[in-house]
């Protein structure tokens, strides 16, 4: 890794060290795609931030993507490999509204953005429901048009009067139209056979590995500096190989 691509990296994990998941989700995003606009980030479909982070993640650690769930039935932990380059690349993106009719209703909605989810979770965080009540903000901050039996309903009313039916359908043809926005593993237990089924959370997955990368390679520099007087960025712009050989040095010393 390049010296100036390494302190990137390490401007982006000193950044986002002490922040929430949702607010590291956007820095390492903007990692990730660094040539975006001001304000084209939020407007992003999730399936689209996801795969973005997936990008991201297999340019800096390869595609191989290492994966540990516990079965939920008996406890056995269960260890499994994803290709990173499948997950970044995705199915093309759905850019047109969505139609779905039921029961009387006629919903054209559009894909969630990732300042529609945000929105959504800060909304119905003080609900007794919190899941139930970001679902029903995040249905009428989506939906373009609206109508019940030809007759057109405003998108705020649509939380009070749309049917739990309808919006299952809603949430199942966006999954359709956008998969990469949750993806879900459903992993058969070698030892019991029951099905564990575990939601892949990109942010956290990337964000631990770039916080491990990042505090070796601060004790990396840290040694390095002790025993040579070289300041950081003489540290970064060596290769890591030769970075390895000059730590070895030092602890044949």
């Amino acid at each position: 890794m390049a010296h100036s691509e390494a302190a990137r990296l390490l401007s982006v994990w000193e950044e986002a060290l002490t922040r929430t998941d949702a607010e590291r989700a956007r820095i390492l995003h903007r990692a990730a795609r660094p040539q975006a606009g001001p304000g084209e980030l939020p407007r992003v479909p999730v399936g689209e931030r996801e795969a973005d982070l997936y990008a991201l993640r297999r340019a800096l650690f390869g595609d191989l993507m290492q994966v540990l769930i516990e079965c939920a039935s008996c406890g056995e932990a269960m260890e499994f490999d994803l290709d990173a380059g499948e997950l970044a690349a995705g199915p093309p993106r759905q850019r047109e509204p969505l139609r779905v009719t039921a029961d009387g209703w006629e919903i054209d909605f559009r894909l969630p953005a990732v300042a529609d989810l945000e929105a959504a979770a800060e909304g119905a965080a003080g609900a007794d429901d919190p899941r139930t009540a970001a679902r029903a903000l995040l249905v009428a901050s989506c939906t373009v048009k609206a109508r019940r039996n030809g007759t057109e309903v405003p998108a705020e009313h649509l939380g009070e009067l749309l049917p739990e039916q309808v919006r299952d359908r809603i949430a199942a043809a966006a999954e359709q139209a956008d998969p990469a926005a949750e993806i879900t593993l459903d992993i058969a237990c070698p030892e019991c056979g029951v099905r564990t089924p575990a939601e892949l959370d990109i942010t956290s997955y990337l964000w631990t590995e770039l916080d491990a990368w990042a505090r070796d390679l601060l004790l990396d520099v840290h040694l390095l500096a002790t025993a040579y007087g070289w300041r950081e960025p003489d540290i970064l712009a060596l290769s890591p190989a030769r970075r390895r050989y000059y730590l070895e040095l030092c602890a044949d010393v």
